[in-house]
């Protein structure tokens, strides 16, 4: 009789774990403490604002803190890869990027995360489309006409990005690869000091989000040529796309949106999506958003896993035929 004990004691401790775990993921019981929100990324960039804007919001809608944490390093691999190794309870949610989620998987041998298998996709929140710029003395008034002076002066022309591998370089790499330039690349720790070098006048061109760039533009010490997303920015609206002067496929929008663990419930990731569904209506996170340069864009969790594919898959092809590395 003794010995039937430890077995029951066994059922008993399994059943009322069972029982925890139906309860815990239960929409109504969620959340009930702080949640991390980790962005890999250093504070002050785009996608740390998208992070900060949203934060506050959904703060308000579930009832808890939602806590930025920023975890930049290593091309975003350090806090990617600790928000793929949390705990899949709804706790920890990760800002997820073009890079961490579609650029990532190609252009490093040994990521230390899966971008598919260790995530959920939640909500695409935000694109921060980027533009082309060139210097003034450039004499190249559309993109049109950047690409033809491109091609009679092939390894000429030089452009800057943040570092190589980065959606910066890329987009140049699809430009070269869609109108068949031979353009030079000049990697530089950062964006900041890429856009100076620009301005200097000892690069030719540069593909940045709109921010950065924005000033420059409007004081005439840039010269923006084209948007290079599927339609114009609201920031710029005079401003054709790259497929509307016959550059189709040269799209290199950054991205935001929001992954947890995979194996975090399916009820809390529906309650977040749906409280992030709300927020991204709200007429004072759509200004605020603009006003940083960037567009909303909600995508449910099902369309979001498709869109990371695709754009994985578009990467993928870029990176291969140009050679991108990182070092």
């Amino acid at each position: 009789m003794a010995s039937r004990w430890p077995r029951l004691a066994a059922v008993l401790l399994a059943a009322t774990a069972f029982t925890a775990t139906i309860a815990f993921a239960q929409p109504s019981s969620y959340p009930n403490r702080p949640v991390r929100f980790i962005v890999p990324l250093a504070p002050g960039g785009g996608a740390d604002v998208v992070a900060r804007i949203i934060a506050e919001r959904l703060s308000r809608g579930l009832g808890q803190q939602v806590l930025v944490d920023n975890r930049g390093g290593g091309g975003t691999v350090i806090g990617a890869d600790l928000a793929a190794k949390s705990p899949a309870d709804g706790y920890t949610w990760l800002l997820g990027t073009a890079t961490t989620h579609a650029i990532n998987a190609s252009l490093m041998k040994k990521l230390p995360y899966d971008p598919v298998r260790d995530f959920a996709p939640v909500a695409l929140v935000a694109v921060l489309p980027q533009i082309i710029v060139v210097h003034p003395s450039l004499p190249a008034a559309t993109l049109r006409d950047f690409i033809a002076l491109a091609k009679k002066r092939p390894g000429e022309l030089f452009f800057g990005s943040p570092g190589n591998g980065s959606n910066n370089q890329l987009g140049a790499e699809m430009l070269n690869q869609v109108a068949g330039l031979k353009t030079v690349h000049v990697p530089y720790k950062g964006g900041g000091p890429a856009i100076t070098d620009l301005l200097a006048g000892h690069l030719q061109f540069m593909f940045t989000t709109i921010p950065p760039a924005l000033p420059q533009v409007k004081g005439g010490r840039l010269r923006a040529l084209a948007v290079a997303s599927v339609k114009r920015s609201t920031l710029l609206p005079d401003l054709p796309t790259t497929a509307e002067q016959g550059a189709k496929g040269v799209e290199a929008s950054s991205w935001n949106g929001i992954l947890v663990p995979a194996g975090t419930p399916r009820e809390i990731i529906a309650k977040l999506y749906a409280e992030i569904a709300v927020v991204m209506k709200m007429p004072d996170v759509i200004e605020r958003l603009a006003g940083a340069g960037v567009e909303p864009m909600l995508m449910a969790p099902e369309e979001f896993a498709a869109y990371i594919d695709a754009e994985t898959a578009r990467y993928a092809k870029v990176v291969r035929i140009s050679g991108a590395h990182v070092d």
